[in-house]
C-alpha cells in the first residue's frame, strides 16, 4: 500500500518533468540549427584571406544576433501586455518615426548628410529620441482616467499615420538623387551594421534581456489579464509600463541600427508560440530568439549563395512575415 501511494504521489512529478523536457528538447534543436547557420555564414564560401573576410562576416553575424534578439523579445512581450498576438510593436509608430527623422535630415541638409552623420552619436540620438517619445506617450495615456492599452494603440496608429503623411509629402519635394540616398535608409539592412556599434548594441540587449528574464514569471501572470494578475498580487500597471519601456528600447535601437523590420518579429513570435510547447516566457522567449537567428542566418545563406542577392534578405523576410500575418488574420475571421 505505501508503494502504491508513493507511486501515485510521484506520477505528477514525473509528468511535470516530462512536460518540461519536451520544450527543452525543441529549444535545443532550434538553437543547434541556429548555431550551425551562424557558423555557415561565417565560413561558407570564403574568398580571399580568412583574416580579411572573417571580421566583415562577424559584423554581419553581430547584426543578425542583435536584430533577432531585439525584435523577437519585443514582439513576444508586446503580445503579452496587449493580450493580442496579431499586433506588432510597429503599430505604436516606431517605423514611422524613424522614417520621418531620416526624411527630415535629408530634407534639411541634403542626401550627403546621411553619410556625414552616420556614426555612434547618431545611433544614440535616434534611439534616445524614439524611446523618450514612446515612454512619454505610455505614461501620459496610462495615467489618464480610462486610459489603457487600447487607447495607447489607437493613439499610436494615429501618430504613425501622421508621421507617414509628413514623410510622404517631404519625399515628394526631394531631388531624385536625395530620394535615392534616403530610400537606402528606409528598409532593413543588416549588411550596413557598423562594427563600432555592436558593443553598445550587445550591452543594450544584455541589460534589457536581464530585466525581462528577471520578470519572466510576472509576465506569465500578466497573460491572465488585468483582473487575473491583480488577484494574484501582481501590479499590472507597473508591469505594463516596464514591459512597454523594454519594448521601446529594443525596437528603437534595432530600428536605428539596422532599419525597420515591420513583420520580422511577428513572424518569429508566431512560430515560437507553436513550437515552444509551453506558454511560459522561459521557453517562448529563447525559442523566438533562436528562430529569429535561424531565419536571418538561413535566409542570408540562401540569398547569398543560391540567388546571389544578399541585399534582399530582410525584404524577403518581411514579405514572408506579411503573408503569415494576413493568413493568421484571415484564419481568425473565418466562420466556424
Amino acid at each position: 500500500m505505501p508503494d502504491a501511494m508513493t507511486a501515485a504521489a510521484a506520477s505528477p512529478v514525473v509528468a511535470s518533468a516530462r512536460a518540461s523536457a519536451r520544450p527543452l528538447m525543441r529549444l535545443a534543436l532550434v538553437w543547434a540549427l541556429a548555431l550551425a547557420a551562424i557558423v555557415a555564414v561565417l565560413l561558407v564560401d570564403v574568398r580571399g584571406p580568412l583574416e580579411l573576410a572573417l571580421p566583415r562576416r562577424a559584423t554581419l553575424v553581430g547584426g543578425i544576433l542583435v536584430a533577432s534578439f531585439a525584435h523577437a523579445v519585443a514582439t513576444v512581450i508586446f503580445h503579452t501586455v496587449t493580450s493580442n498576438r496579431i499586433l506588432t510593436p510597429s503599430i505604436i509608430g516606431f517605423d514611422s518615426m524613424y522614417t520621418l527623422m531620416q526624411t527630415l535630415t535629408v530634407f534639411a541638409f541634403g542626401g550627403s548628410a546621411i553619410a556625414a552623420t552616420d556614426g555612434l552619436p547618431k545611433l544614440i540620438a535616434q534611439t534616445a529620441l524614439m524611446v523618450v517619445a514612446a515612454t512619454a506617450l505610455y505614461t501620459w495615456l496610462l495615467d489618464r482616467a480610462g486610459g489603457g492599452v487600447l487607447t495607447l494603440l489607437l493613439v499610436g496608429v494615429v501618430i504613425g499615420l501622421a508621421f507617414d503623411s509628413v514623410s510622404a509629402f517631404l519625399q515628394r519635394i526631394l531631388s531624385p538623387t536625395d530620394y535615392d540616398l534616403l530610400s537606402l535608409e528606409l528598409f532593413g539592412r543588416l549588411s550596413s551594421v557598423q562594427p563600432d556599434h555592436l558593443p553598445l548594441a550587445f550591452g543594450v540587449c544584455a541589460a534589457v534581456g536581464a530585466v525581462v528574464w528577471m520578470r519572466r514569471r510576472r509576465l506569465d501572470v500578466v497573460l491572465l489579464g488585468r483582473d487575473g494578475a491583480t488577484a494574484l498580487g501582481v501590479d499590472h500597471r507597473r508591469e505594463l509600463i516596464v514591459a512597454l519601456v523594454c519594448v521601446s528600447v529594443l525596437v528603437a535601437f534595432a530600428t536605428a541600427l539596422a532599419g525597420p523590420m515591420t513583420f520580422f518579429g511577428f513572424l518569429v513570435a508566431t512560430l515560437a508560440y507553436r513550437l515552444a510547447g509551453s506558454h511560459q516566457h522561459a521557453f517562448v522567449l529563447p525559442m523566438a530568439v533562436g528562430l529569429g537567428v535561424l531565419a536571418l542566418a538561413g535566409a542570408q545563406l540562401i540569398m547569398r549563395h543560391v540567388f546571389d542577392a544578399a541585399g534582399l534578405v530582410t525584404v524577403i523576410i518581411e514579405v514572408v512575415g506579411g503573408v503569415v500575418f494576413l493568413a493568421l488574420l484571415l484564419g481568425r475571421r473565418r466562420p466556424k
